[in-house]
């Protein structure tokens, strides 16, 4: 399989060369030159497999020679062995049309760790052949850092130098990342939004003074290896559910648009979507692109929802790429006006393509709010502030009777207690795996929203590339 990037002009990768890479050269982002397709054939013999067995069927197709396929099972029983649920991501049942997707059984009870354990043994994996040193870089809006920093702590060959906005995570989600004390983790609070942050990242993968000394990668969604395992989920729910025969709608807590865009791949790939609905809070960039045509940035908003105050959405670049006839030249044109303006209008072509299988919504504070005391009240769940705006999202969405509709659960409630007791009176407990968290000490260093202040911490503690 081959990786191209959406701006047209970085070298061509496999998938190995890909997921070291991260970021493409030329600042756009890798993905396959073509979808591998199943057949409703290939999707029903999937069915029924234990979640390593069918994650390995499903990305195969992307990994292609770069790991053989006997490996690659026994990397996927090795990532999702440490989930505390035995199907990794079960359904749950809300009412006769409304399901969710609980994907916070893994280690920092998130999504994020569905792809992160796989991505943390595949760096490994592929550094280990040319005994080689990787140095991560990323920026976090709350859950990415602790699940990557979970994934590649005490790694040999890896240092991780993760950024986050001070004082804009939740308490849980900056313990998680701070209490890790293995000598190749680094914290970072810089002073700024989440957009600040992935701007300094993906500013030292264009810096000659930083890809020079260091071989830099991506943990952040624009990492292809991590989407692609994202793609998994929606195959083993819409399984469940009828597929290939019947078709799944899916609603999606949408910040970076990774986890949305994974579903889009599944789509490509032969699955039956019938709609992805695209679920924000009021930080609605993504929601004004698909339903008016506006990609322009304006001021993030902190919400009790924090890994969705987005205003730049990375991955939504592949989307338009894939819309817009994968004209590179242009893209990078069409992204380079948007990086100097922070604003675009959506081309005719991209708007078609997207509205064929997006639809969006918005939610504000009393929106989710009313969500979470619904799921509680109606259905005996507690969700945490994400999986509330898909929910509202779900619910408000014109989808017929007979489609089911998956909420994808991104966050176990207790990550925000403090927003889940206000809209709930009940106040949801961390599992026992991690009830310790507030017991454990704290380190990290805060930093000025400044490149060169941040390239230089990043300079002075990282490995050097051989």
């Amino acid at each position: 399989m081959d990786y191209i990037s959406t701006r047209g002009s970085a070298p061509v990768l496999d998938f190995e060369g890909a997921t070291l890479a991260g970021l493409a050269s030329d600042g756009g982002l890798y993905l396959p030159r073509a979808w591998p397709r199943f057949t409703p054939e290939d999707i029903a013999a999937i069915r029924g497999l234990p979640y390593p067995e069918l994650a390995a069927r499903v990305m195969q197709p992307f990994v292609g020679s770069s790991i053989a396929p006997e490996r690659l099972l026994e990397l996927c029983r090795a990532a999702y062995g440490r989930f505390a649920h035995q199907a990794v991501t079960p359904l749950v049942q809300l009412d006769e049309q409304h399901w969710l997707l609980e994907l916070f059984h893994g280690p920092t009870l998130a999504f994020k760790d569905v792809a992160l354990q796989l991505l943390g043994l595949l760096f490994e994996e592929f550094l280990a052949r040319s005994d080689a040193h990787l140095t991560i870089v990323g920026a976090t809006s709350g859950d990415t850092g602790s699940a990557a920093i979970d994934a590649v702590a005490g790694r040999e060959r890896i240092d991780i130098f993760m950024l986050h906005p001070e004082g804009r995570v939740s308490d849980v989600q900056r313990r998680q990342m701070t209490t890790v004390r293995a000598p190749n983790v680094h914290n970072i609070a810089i002073d700024g939004s989440f957009d600040d942050a992935q701007a300094h990242v993906k500013r030292m993968f264009g810096d000659p003074a930083m890809t020079g000394r260091f071989r830099i990668s991506a943990v952040n969604s624009i990492n292809w290896a991590r989407l692609m395992a994202q793609v998994v989920y929606y195959f083993v729910a819409a399984l469940q559910l009828g597929a290939p025969e019947r078709k799944v709608a899916f609603a999606v807590p949408t910040g970076n648009f990774g986890d949305v865009f994974a579903g889009y791949v599944a789509h490509a790939m032969g699955l039956p979507v019938e709609r992805l609905i695209v679920a924000t809070n009021v930080n609605d960039i993504l929601h004004r692109a698909l339903s008016e045509g506006d990609y322009s940035a304006g001021t993030v908003t902190p919400t009790a929802a924090p890994s969705m105050d987005i205003q730049v959405s990375s991955n939504f670049e592949r989307l338009l790429f894939d819309c817009g006839g994968r004209d590179g030249a242009a893209l990078a044109a069409q992204m380079a006006g948007f990086e100097k303006t922070h604003a675009m209008r959506l081309t005719n072509a991209q708007r078609a393509g997207a509205a064929a299988l997006f639809t969006s919504a918005r939610a504000d504070e009393a929106q989710m709010a009313r969500a979470m005391r619904w799921a509680a009240d109606r259905a005996g769940e507690a969700i945490d502030p994400h999986t509330a705006i898909g929910l509202h999202a779900a619910r408000s969405a014109d989808i017929s009777r007979d489609v089911p509709v998956v909420t994808l659960a991104t966050a176990h409630p207790a990550k925000f207690g403090d927003a889940v007791e206000r809209a709930t009176g009940i106040r949801p407990a961390l599992p026992a795996r991690i009830g310790d968290l507030f017991a454990r000490e704290e380190a990290y260093t805060s930093l000025p929203g400044d490149y060169d202040a941040i390239a230089a911490f990043v300079a002075e503690r990282a490995t050097r590339s051989a």
